[in-house]
Formats: structure tokens, C-alpha cells, sequence
């Protein structure tokens, strides 16, 4: 019993591997494929980019990283990985027609709903209950319902949302899918560990091409990104579920607040943006360089020198969310709230600051 678990702990990095190897041989035919048939993000007034780039990089990560746990899972310790390869199925449908002929967020609002819904309720994917924060535990199913569809759909849109420099969508989930990862493995979950690691192995080959490629260069594009969300939301909803019934060495008490300290980056600006479009009377969905990347990017000049500031405070806010994480679940919340939305005022300031030095001269 002992080998087979020794034998089965090597799976995830032999998935990690897998997946880079896919990636990494799919993206300069898919960047080719692109570039013949136009298929491009042009910049405009609101990228940060300023040359045309090939934007179907999701493309490459979804094959990567589905093909690597086909092989490596072991189905009947995973029965509801059915439902959640045909959720990704749908969300990698919505964005590849939205990179190709753009889709009306209406429909892919829709889309995301039964997406989500496949994975809850065919699938047992769900949160359960708010895990005894705010002294609450069982919402009763239609609540579970919802609020794990609120959920979803929030982490998958924040995750479209970042994806605005070079590495940065990238960069989150790679930190996000290792500390998850290391969680399941460290507990045995060997299953959900590979799924973590495939996933890391697809991102890290994106990132050669996004990152460090001139004649390759890609983009995920809306497939990626929403793809990349929606196994997110499926990673922090499990590791939330396990977590409530695991009461070995390595339980988190405060394990929802953990979770938003993993992933704080697409949670707070998300949260950070909607407010300041609202504050401005413009509509939530609206498109604007208000995001702490551009703040950064305007600073610094750089997409790898802003991704690096903004992965390394994502670094530290998880290494915090970590050792904190036998605090309450709401003092948790507001210990990570409050020095995020610190953090963030600082580039903002700082540009403010700058521009006003710019218009006296």
C-alpha cells in the first residue's frame, strides 16, 4: 500500500510535465494558424500592448492541461470529473467564440450559469455553507446553490478581468494552482494535486511564449482566461469542502478567508474597479485603465516589472493568509480587505503624483 501511494505521489509532477509539453509544442502552430487567418488583438486606447498579437494562447493551456489529467486521473477516484471536463467545455466554447467573433455578455453571462450549474448540481461541486463565518454554517440548498454560482462566476470574470499585461493572469494562477496543489497533496488528495499541477505545467509553457518570445509572442485570450477562472473556482470550492471535514495536521480553520488571500489579486481589483465605475456613475461591465496593473504600468514603464510587483504582494498575501489562518474567518477577511486596499492606493497615489508633476512643467 505503501509503494502504491509512493508511486501515485509522483503522478501530479508527471502530469506538470505532460502539460508543459503540450503547451509548449501547440503554441507556435497555434500563433502560426493565427497569424495566417488574422486572427489578432489590435491595441486600442484601453490595451497596454502596442503591437498586434495572436490571442488564441487558451487554446494551447486547454489542451494541455485537459489532455494531461485524461491521462493521468484515476477515474473512479474522481467520479465527477465528467462534469467538470463539460463545464470547461462550455466556458472554453464561450471564449473561443468571443476571441474570434465577439460575444454579447448577455449570452456569455448565460453560458457561465450553466456552466456553473453542471459542476454544482450534477457534479457535488458546491459550497456548502459559509463555513461558520459570521457565526453561519448551513444555507440550505437553494443557498448553496446560489452562492456557489455567485461564486463561480465572480472568480472566473475576475480572472478575465486581470488578464491585461503580459504574465499577469498567468502568473496568479500558476501561485494559485502550487498552493492549492501543494494543500491536496500534502493531504492525499492526489487526484485534485494533479488537476493543480497540469494546470500549473500549461501555464508555465504559456508563460515562455507570453513572457520571453518575440517571434511567438500570444496572448491567452478570453479562452484562457475563462477556462483558467473556472478551474480556479473549482479548486477553491473543494479546497474549502475538504477542508471543513479534514481535521489533520495540515487543517486550515480559516479556510474561506485563505482563499481570498490566495486569491486576492483578481478578487480585490475586481471588487476595487466595479466600485470606482460605480462611484463614477458608469456601468460595472465598462471598459477602462483604472486596474492597479495599468497604474503599475504607467510607473514603470514595464508588463514583467508590474507583474513581478504584483505576483511578489501576491506572494506575501498568501504567505499571510497562511499564517493567520487559525484567526476567525471574518478577522481574517478584514486583516487581507484592509492591507489590500492599502497596497493598491499606493500606485495610485503615486501616479496621481507623478501626473501632477508632469502638468506644472
Amino acid at each position: 500500500m505503501g509503494l502504491l501511494f509512493e508511486y501515485r505521489s509522483l503522478i501530479p509532477f508527471e502530469s506538470l510535465l505532460m502539460a508543459f509539453i503540450i503547451t509548449y509544442f501547440s503554441i507556435p502552430s497555434i500563433v502560426h494558424a493565427a497569424k495566417v487567418r488574422n486572427f489578432f488583438d489590435v491595441p486600442n486606447s484601453r490595451t497596454s500592448h502596442s503591437k498586434d498579437t495572436p490571442t488564441l494562447g487558451g487554446l494551447a493551456i486547454f489542451a494541455g492541461f485537459v489532455i494531461s489529467i485524461m491521462i493521468f486521473l484515476y477515474i473512479p477516484d474522481i467520479p465527477y470529473i465528467q462534469y467538470v471536463i463539460a463545464g470547461i467545455m462550455v466556458v472554453f466554447f464561450l471564449g473561443l467564440k468571443d476571441d474570434l467573433v465577439t460575444l454579447d455578455p448577455y449570452k456569455k453571462f448565460v453560458g457561465q450559469v450553466i456552466a456553473a450549474t453542471i459542476i454544482i448540481d450534477l457534479g457535488g461541486i458546491r459550497l456548502a455553507g459559509l463555513y461558520g463565518f459570521m457565526g453561519i454554517t448551513d444555507i440550505g440548498y437553494l443557498g448553496s446553490d446560489l452562492l456557489s454560482i455567485f461564486v463561480i462566476i465572480a472568480i472566473v470574470n475576475a480572472f478575465n478581468l486581470i488578464d491585461g499585461i503580459d504574465g499577469l493572469a498567468g502568473g496568479v494562477g500558476i501561485l494559485a494552482s502550487l498552493t492549492f496543489g501543494a494543500w491536496f497533496y500534502l493531504t492525499r488528495h492526489i487526484q485534485l494535486a494533479i488537476l493543480t499541477f497540469a494546470l500549473t505545467g500549461s501555464l508555465l509553457a504559456y508563460l515562455r511564449f507570453n513572457l520571453f518570445s518575440k517571434k511567438n509572442k500570444v496572448f491567452m485570450g478570453d479562452i484562457g482566461s475563462l477556462v483558467l477562472g473556472f478551474v480556479m473556482a473549482i479548486f477553491a470550492i473543494k479546497f474549502n469542502d475538504l477542508n471543513a471535514s479534514y481535521f489533520g495536521p495540515y487543517r486550515i480553520v480559516a479556510a474561506p478567508a485563505v482563499s481570498i488571500g490566495i486569491l486576492i489579486v483578481p478578487i480585490y481589483d475586481t471588487i476595487r474597479v466595479t466600485l470606482v465605475r460605480l462611484y463614477h456613475r458608469r456601468s460595472p461591465f465598462s471598459a477602462d485603465r483604472e486596474h492597479v496593473h495599468h497604474y503599475l504600468v504607467e510607473l514603470t514603464g514595464s508588463h514583467k516589472k508590474s507583474t513581478a510587483i504584483i505576483l511578489a504582494a501576491n506572494v506575501v498575501f498568501i504567505a499571510i493568509s497562511i499564517l493567520l489562518s487559525r484567526l476567525r474567518i471574518y478577522q481574517l477577511t478584514l486583516i487581507l480587505f484592509t492591507l489590500a486596499a492599502l497596497v493598491s492606493y499606493i500606485p495610485f497615489y503615486l501616479v496621481r503624483k507623478k501626473r501632477q508633476a508632469a502638468s506644472a512643467v
